[in-house]
């Protein structure tokens, strides 16, 4: 099995003889996920909306000797998650060790101009194909008698950031459904975990950052300027990390990746007690 370029992978973690499935893995934090999880030796399948997009990542993956393997499915639709499970489960003989819902879409404008439409659309791709995606993978999960769940969520379900209040709230529900499915599957072995990245330079947000005034504004003294794609370190290393066995007893956190002190934290967390220097360490676990 071929081994990925730093992070996990070059400091003798391991993730061989597991299985994983990472939605909407062709591009941005996705890719980057099965990238990190195939060079630490799971064995992965993802999926894409995109056919020519998800030929093009499994030649890339190939190539690296990595064991990948795609479906194309959009994570949007029921009929379609239901048929992506029955094939993971066909491949994986019945057993999955990991479940990594990263499949997410956004749009911004103010809160009285969302559509009925857009409330759907946002609340369908984000929170409701996770939920579902669990419930789909519960038996698997529990089958394989170490499961992991890892939510990629984001800052913007704790923090306002302007990002559109109906994505903000389904990153918050995201953030709560992982503390209530860690309690209520402990009994069947399976934890539960979610990532909570700032902004990263993918499809979706990437024509905010290109505006140097937004860019400088929500990142002023950010210590990673991650990329889709090259953001090893970012948020496969979190995301990694809650799926290591010496993590077991990590269950219902969020990791918000330590990566900046924005304008927009610095007014929200200026209201706690006790903060006195934002040149310190802030968690917001």
């Amino acid at each position: 099995m071929a081994e990925g370029n730093g992070g996990f992978s070059s400091s003798g973690w391991s993730l061989r003889g597991t299985t994983a499935l990472v939605t909407g893995g062709t591009r941005g934090i996705g890719y980057a996920v099965v990238e990190e999880l195939a060079g630490l030796g799971s064995t992965v399948h993802t999926c894409s909306r995109n056919e020519a997009e998800l030929d093009k990542c499994l030649r890339e993956w190939h190539a690296k000797g990595f064991a990948v393997t795609g479906s194309v499915c959009d994570g949007s639709d029921r009929a379609q998650r239901e048929q992506l499970m029955e094939k993971v489960s066909s491949i994986f003989n019945g057993k999955l060790n990991i479940l990594i819902n990263n499949v997410g879409t956004n749009i911004r404008k103010p809160t009285v101009d969302f559509t009925a439409a857009e409330y759907s659309t946002i609340m369908t791709t984000n929170l409701e194909s996770a939920y579902h995606l669990c419930q789909l993978a519960h038996p698997l999960l529990k089958a394989s008698g170490a499961g992991s769940i890892v939510f990629i969520s984001s800052v913007a379900g704790v923090l306002s950031l302007g990002t559109g209040s109906i994505y903000a709230a389904t990153k918050a529900a995201m953030n709560q459904l992982t503390k209530n499915l860690s309690c209520e599957w402990a009994k069947d072995n399976i934890r539960s975990n979610s990532v909570a990245p700032w902004y990263i330079k993918t499809s979706l947000v990437e024509h905010l950052l290109q505006k140097q005034d937004f860019f400088e504004s929500n990142t002023p003294q950010t210590t990673r300027r991650a990329e889709g794609g090259l953001i090893s370190g970012g948020i496969p290393l979190p995301s990694c990390g809650f799926l290591h066995h010496r993590a077991g007893y990590l269950r219902g956190r969020w990791n918000d990746c330590e990566w900046f002190q924005s304008q927009h934290l610095k007014e929200e967390v200026s209201q706690l007690p006790g903060v006195t220097s934002f040149n310190e360490q802030i968690s917001l676990d």
